[in-house]
C-alpha cells in the first residue's frame, strides 16, 4: 500500500475544550490500556506499507504516554524497517503555510491555546 493512516483510539484528550467531561473519564490505567492497543495497531499496520510507501500515526491527545511513548516503542522495534518523516519536511512539500508553527521537533503538533484548533499529533514514516 502507498499510504496507511493510523488514526489510534485515544484518550481524547486534545478535545477538552468541547469535551470537558473527559478529564473525569480518563485514568493512568484507562491511559495504559490505550497505549498497548496502539502499539499493536500501530505494529499491525506496519505490515502494509510497501517500500516507498508511508506510515502515519496519529491521535487527538496531548499526552506523551499516546504520542512519543508509542513512537518510541515502535522505532525501537521496527526502526530497521521505517525512515521516521521529519513532519517540517512533509508540510513544507504540500505547501502548507506557517508549517514551522505546526511542527515540534520531528511531529506534527497542535495545541489548542496556541492554534485554536484540537489537540492534535501525527508522526510519519516512509518503509525502507
Amino acid at each position: 500500500i502507498d499510504r496507511v493512516l493510523v488514526d489510534a483510539p485515544c484518550s481524547g484528550l486534545g478535545t477538552l475544550r468541547r469535551n470537558p467531561d473527559l478529564k473525569w473519564r480518563q485514568s493512568p490505567r484507562s491511559v495504559a490500556e490505550l497505549q498497548a492497543k496502539q502499539q499493536a495497531i500501530l505494529a499491525a499496520a506496519a505490515r502494509l506499507p510497501k517500500a516507498g510507501g508511508r506510515l502515519v500515526y496519529a491521535t487527538c491527545s496531548l499526552l506523551a504516554a499516546e504520542n512519543q511513548a508509542v513512537v518510541q516503542a515502535f522505532e525501537a522495534e521496527h526502526g530497521r524497517d521505517f525512515t521516521p518523516l521529519p513532519a517540517l519536511d512533509l508540510l513544507q512539500a504540500a505547501r502548507v503555510q506557517a508549517a514551522a508553527d505546526l511542527v515540534e521537533g520531528p511531529f506534527l503538533r497542535l495545541w489548542p491555546h496556541r492554534h485554536r484548533t484540537d489537540g492534535f499529533f501525527a508522526a510519519a514514516w516512509q518503509r525502507r
